[in-house]
């Protein structure tokens, strides 16, 4: 019966969550019950002290300063500067605006890392220009909320800084290592529209030679340097001072929250109003990310308290399953349950309980942990429940159906898919740059 326990646990915590229950408060109450089964009321002496353990980690500080850095840009009309000018720089290629989407895409990742804030604008500025130039409403869609997802993998990223706090690796060699993988992808989507405009050209037109014209006209120059030069010196900032050991990921969130502050100083975008907006959602953000640790924290006390990770490792050490056999079972759990479940739920319930036994098998956990920041990005394409998908279908033409969306995604996460396959093959696309730097 002890045995059955954590099966007990988890099954019911699962089928709860299917079921639609909010995360935290099923985390937290399902914890609480098992709790008391497990420990009787001593639960309520040692559920507080992990509580607050995690609360004084020094290192989670940079998640409310991330986010806050990323709403901050969000109002500043970065995005839709970034948008406007990109779009006419790769106009007079075919498929120049889907390119531009996804660069844009790849530079508000490595600004913000909020992929509702990045699909919302592209899904507003870019997906009625590219339906009027005649591009099919599959690609654009599908590349608007796949470039969205990449601030899940290119640094700085909340979902590193979780991973990193959780398997025990500096968020710093997390941010490194997930450089190569992150890019790696973007060039995959690059390729991918190259090759339909090449193949499928009737699906991705240029613009007309009039708009460049006039585009080229107006202060070409002026636009691109302002367009680009702002995120790229908020980039340099943030990442720079991270990359070369002058600040720590803590340090350096809070140096890209001051930093998007003065950027929508200089955009004239900024206002206590402003100010006022940007600190009520970083607040209602950073609640939900922080509630749903708490309930974490205690499935992982109970589950332990169980002995759960015991059993499990046993299991599978007896079971003589190789590193990578049972590493490709888990990202395939990691996936199926990104069609469900939340990327916050999947990293503070499924990473905790297979950590240890990667660790016994000892498997390198900076490469583990962007295999599994690359696999959660995934989840944000995958229906029913892929986040980019609601946000996409909540900004887009009325005349855009879901079932247009889903088959818009459906290239992109075959894409991300091998993007992960080749990151499992050859590691030193996550290892070789910590390495190079450190020496």
């Amino acid at each position: 019966m002890t045995e059955l326990m954590p099966i007990l646990f988890f099954f019911s915590l699962f089928v709860l969550l299917i079921l639609g229950f909010p995360v935290a408060f099923t985390l937290g109450g399902v914890s609480l019950i098992f709790g008391l089964l497990t420990f009787g009321l001593d639960f309520f002496q040692l559920l507080p002290l992990r509580i607050w353990g995690v609360m004084t980690n020094y290192v989670l500080i940079a998640v409310p300063l991330f986010i806050f850095m990323g709403v901050m840009l969000e109002k500043s009309g970065l995005a839709e500067e970034l948008l406007e000018t990109m779009a006419l720089l790769f106009g007079r290629l075919r498929g120049g605006l889907a390119i531009s989407v996804v660069i844009v895409g790849t530079l508000l990742a490595a600004s913000t890392g909020i992929v509702g804030a990045t699909v919302v604008t592209m899904g507003l500025l870019s997906l009625p220009t590219m339906l009027k130039r005649g591009y099919s409403a599959e690609l654009a869609t599908g590349t608007i909320a796949a470039s969205g997802t990449l601030g899940q993998i290119i640094p700085p990223s909340i979902v590193l800084v979780l991973l990193g706090s959780i398997l025990n690796v500096s968020i710093g060699e997390m941010f490194v290592g997930a450089v190569i993988p992150g890019f790696l992808l973007v060039l995959l989507y690059l390729l991918w529209i190259v090759t339909i405009a090449l193949f499928r050209p009737e699906l991705a037109p240029a613009m007309p030679k009039e708009e460049l014209e006039q585009f080229r006209k107006n202060g070409m120059f002026r636009r691109i340097l302002h367009a680009f030069v702002l995120p790229f010196v908020l980039v340099l900032s943030v990442l720079g001072s991270i990359f070369a050991g002058i600040a720590s990921p803590t340090e350096a969130s809070a140096v890209g929250a001051f930093g998007a502050t003065l950027l929508t100083i200089t955009a004239k975008k900024f206002s206590l109003q402003t100010l006022k907006a940007v600190m009520l959602e970083t607040t209602h953000l950073t609640s939900m990310v922080f509630i749903i640790l708490v309930g974490a924290s205690a499935f992982g006390l109970v589950f332990r308290g169980m002995k759960g990770d015991h059993y499990l490792t046993e299991l599978i050490l007896d079971a003589n399953l190789s590193p990578h056999f049972f590493l490709v079972i888990v990202m395939l759990v990691i996936f199926v349950a990104g069609f469900f479940i939340d990327f916050i739920e999947i990293i503070f319930i499924i990473v905790p309980v297979v950590a240890p036994i990667f660790v016994k098998m000892e498997v390198n956990l900076l490469w583990l942990g962007v295999l599994i920041a690359i696999n959660l990005q995934t989840s944000f394409l995958t229906p029913p429940f892929g986040f980019a998908l609601f946000y996409l279908k909540g900004v887009a033409p009325k005349n855009i159906t879901t079932k247009q969306i889903y088959k818009g995604v459906f290239p992109y996460i075959l894409i991300q898919l091998l993007g992960l396959a080749l990151v499992i093959l050859f590691p030193e696309f996550v290892t070789w740059l910590p390495n190079f730097l450190v020496k």
